[in-house]
C-alpha cells in the first residue's frame, strides 16, 4: 500500500471512529446518566399521584435508579441533555405530603438505602454539598419571581420520642431551609422559644419558631453556584460559592441536638399561583458523615 492509500485509509479510520465515538455520547446523554448524584441513598416525592397508592409518589431505590424511563418520575425529575443537569420541576397540584399545602419534586437522604428510620444527629455530624441552579421560575401578579426552597435538613423524631410527646407521626420541624428568592440565596432555621423548655416540650414543633433569616449578598440569578451545608455537634455553617458563610453557633443548635436529621434536595415549590412553575437544575450532589 502507497503513501497516498494509507493516508486515504487512516482519513476514513478516523471518520468512523469520531462517527462511533458521537454516537456512544449521544447515547450516554440519551440515557441521562447524572454521574455526580449517586441516587442510591436517596428517596424522591414528586407533585404527581400515584395511581396504585392515590397518594403522592414516593420512590425509593432501586426504583429510583431507573428514573428516566419510569413513568412516576419522567415528568418532575428527568435529564437535561444540553446542560446535563438533574433537572426538578414542581408545580401546584393535588399531591402533597403532611403538614403543607405545597408540592414538591424533592430528594430525601436515605442513609440506609430504602430505610427512613436510620438518620443522624448533630453529634454525629454531616456535610451536604450541591452544584446548582435556578433553571426557571414563574412570577406572581406583582412580577415576582415565586420562591423555591433547594436545599433542607429535616427533624425527625424518634419512635420512643413520638411516643413520649404523644404525636401521630415522626415528624419534627425542619431546622434549616434554604430558599431561591428574588435571584438570591436565603436562609432560614429555628429557634427555641424557651430556653428552659423541657426535653418532652421541646419534641412539639410549636415550642420552635422560625429566625429572622438571612440572605447572601452574591446574587446568583440563574447561574450555576455552590452550596455546602456543615453540620457538626452544637454548630452549623451554610456556605455560598465558598465566599459567604452563615454560620449557627448558639444555644439553638445545641439545643437541637436531642433530634434526628436528614438532608432534603430538590425542589419545594413555595406557590399554590394558578400556572406557577419551577424548574432547578442540579449537577452534583454529595453527601459525607
Amino acid at each position: 500500500m502507497n503513501n497516498k492509500m494509507k493516508s486515504k485509509a487512516v482519513l476514513v479510520f478516523t471518520f468512523f471512529a469520531l462517527f462511533f465515538f458521537k454516537d456512544c455520547v449521544a447515547q450516554k446523554t440519551k440515557k441521562g446518566k447524572v454521574a455526580d448524584i449517586d441516587l442510591n441513598h436517596w428517596s424522591v416525592t414528586t407533585p404527581e399521584i400515584n395511581p396504585e397508592t392515590g397518594k403522592v409518589t414516593n420512590v425509593e431505590p432501586p426504583q429510583i435508579l431507573n428514573y428516566a424511563e419510569d413513568p412516576l418520575l419522567m415528568k418532575n425529575m428527568y435529564n437535561d441533555p444540553k446542560s446535563g443537569a438533574l433537572v426538578f420541576y414542581a408545580y401546584p397540584a393535588e399531591g402533597k405530603t403532611a403538614n403543607t399545602k405545597y408540592s414538591r419534586s424533592e430528594l430525601r437522604e436515605q442513609m440506609v438505602s430504602g430505610d427512613n428510620n436510620k438518620n443522624w444527629t448533630f453529634k454525629q455530624g454531616g456535610t451536604m454539598k450541591g452544584e446548582l441552579a435556578m433553571g426557571s421560575v414563574s412570577k406572581d401578579k406583582d412580577g415576582k419571581y415565586h420562591k423555591v426552597i433547594i436545599m433542607q435538613i429535616h427533624g425527625r423524631l424518634s419512635n420512643e420520642q413520638k411516643i413520649l410527646s404523644g404525636q401521630d407521626d415522626n415528624n419534627a420541624p425542619p431546622i434549616l431551609k434554604i430558599y431561591w428568592q428574588d435571584g438570591k440565596i436565603r436562609v432560614k432555621t429555628k429557634e427555641l422559644k424557651n430556653l428552659n423548655a423541657t426535653y418532652e416540650e421541646m419534641l412539639h414543633e410549636d415550642a420552635w419558631d422560625d429566625d429572622k433569616g438571612y440572605t447572601f449578598k452574591e446574587e446568583v440569578g440563574f447561574n450555576r453556584f455552590d452550596l455546602e451545608v456543615k453540620v457538626t455537634d452544637g454548630k452549623m455553617v451554610v456556605s455560598l460559592n465558598n465566599n459567604e458563610f452563615a454560620v449557627y453557633d448558639n444555644i439553638h443548635m445545641r439545643k437541637w441536638g436531642i433530634f434526628e436529621n436528614y438532608f432534603k434536595a430538590g425542589n419545594y415549590f413555595q406557590s399554590r399561583d394558578e400556572g406557577s412553575f419551577a424548574k432547578v437544575n442540579y449537577y452534583k450532589l454529595t453527601v459525607t458523615h
